[in-house]
């Protein structure tokens, strides 16, 4: 790529004065995100029914999937029956996830929950090389019943389990998501970012189509699947 537009180069004193005024604010938000989670910690909870999804070894009740944790974080991945290739989003979003043991000493799970059924969510989890546990709730009000229905958008929700009881605590959808990958927050660092035309940038900025350079689903599995 020819970039049309650079920074303006200036002296070390000049660059270092502007790094800090950005530094202020970074330090604002960071603190306002500390005080976000404070609030979120502090949200009331609703109960959920027992739901009974579907998993590799077969039915399973939703305080089951909890394996035993008290905390669960769910993200429910977008289906569309009849398609090779599921959303790219959903694909490149949960690839990111390879190593989840961490969550152990906070007595908490991640897993995917998708609309498509279990035989064909597990072999396109494989075909695309991703390592996360999936569940099936394609017998299941629950994708409806937590803002993820059949054809609908994807959604992150966690839960806390109270013995067999399970409550829903948090949810967010959109760009909701963002804070929770690695790879936003890492192309954001860059001086062109995210290259798309919605952004805020500098005149003569590299730009292009939203979600235009994000990898597709069969560039996913050519990267991580099992033919890879």
């Amino acid at each position: 790529m020819t970039a049309k537009a650079l920074p303006p180069v200036v002296d070390t004193e000049t660059w270092q004065r502007h790094l800090g005024e950005l530094r202020a604010r970074e330090k604002a938000a960071t603190r306002e995100l500390d005080a976000i989670a404070a609030q979120r910690r502090r949200l009331p909870m609703v109960e959920m029914p027992d739901y009974t999804l579907e998993g590799e070894e077969g039915p399973v009740s939703l305080a089951e999937i909890f394996d035993g944790k008290s905390q669960l974080i769910v993200y429910n991945h977008m289906w569309f029956p009849g398609e090779e290739w599921q959303c790219p989003g959903c694909t490149g979003f949960t690839s990111q996830y390879t190593r989840l043991e961490f969550l152990d000493a906070y007595d908490a799970r991640f897993v995917i929950v998708t609309q498509g059924p279990i035989k064909e969510a597990l072999a396109y989890r494989q075909r695309v090389g991703n390592e996360m546990t999936w569940y099936s709730t394609a017998n299941s009000s629950f994708g409806s019943d937590v803002d993820a229905p059949p054809g609908g958008g994807f959604a992150v929700n966690v839960f806390l389990r109270d013995g067999d009881t399970v409550y829903r605590t948090w949810h967010t959808s959109g760009r909701g998501t963002e804070q929770l990958s690695h790879s936003f927050p890492l192309i954001d660092l860059l001086p062109y970012g995210r290259q798309e035309e919605w952004q805020d940038v500098p005149e003569g900025w590299p730009q292009s189509p939203a979600y235009s350079r994000w990898s597709s689903s069969e560039e996913i599995a050519a990267r991580y699947g099992r033919d890879a």
